[in-house]
């Protein structure tokens, strides 16, 4: 695939992810964390803020392209 297209579907692909996961991410909280105290909110934040950087960047190495033989 030439990179210019790369780049363009492995954007979509990251507002994508970003959109669906932040809404999964959201909806999980509101139907299990509404009697949980403090920490638990914090904890699923802290760790639901960082799960989506794993698949991102996935996309990200994909759009760079094959690494160049040396």
């Amino acid at each position: 695939m030439v990179p210019r297209w790369r780049s363009f579907v492995g954007t979509i692909l990251i507002i994508v992810l970003v959109v669906v996961y932040a809404l999964a991410a959201t909806t999980i909280a509101t139907l299990t964390l509404a009697n949980a105290p403090w920490w638990v909110h914090f904890l699923y934040f802290l760790l639901s803020g960082l799960l989506w950087i794993l698949p991102a960047m996935l996309i990200i190495k994909w759009m760079a392209g094959p690494r160049p033989k040396q």
